[in-house]
């Protein structure tokens, strides 16, 4: 489990993902790339016009099991890709993520569309 990016070799533009599977969501990316079926449209837009040869995955940061302790690694896990995506900011032109709000923005965005609907 840990953090990992794609790392697109022309631009430097990144993509940073996270998962309790390091190894199999790795491989569900490349999958859906392959097939023309990422989420991420702009990182699909440039696999397929760039090609896979110009693509690299690194595994950036690894959680180790606590041995003999069963422990949620979810939180951790966030938490460490948070602190990568703060580092490397692949955001706009320097990446592919999106980035995600905040709780205070969240709430915000909520009472805004809250108060749209009242008559």
């Amino acid at each position: 489990m840990g953090v990992f990016l794609i790392r697109n070799n022309l631009n430097d533009k990144l993509f940073l993902g996270a998962g309790l599977d390091l190894h199999g969501i790795i491989n569900r990316h490349k999958f859906q790339l392959k097939n023309g079926t990422h989420p991420n449209k702009q990182l699909q837009t440039d696999w397929n016009q760039l090609g896979s040869d110009n693509f690299a995955f690194e595994i950036v940061d690894e959680l180790t099991p606590r041995e003999g302790v069963e422990f949620d690694y979810r939180q951790e896990l966030n938490f460490l890709e948070q602190l990568w995506l703060e580092k490397l900011q692949p955001f706009g032109d320097g990446g592919y993520n999106v980035p995600k709000s905040s709780r205070s923005e969240l709430l915000r965005q909520i009472a805004t569309r809250s108060q749209n609907r009242e008559p």
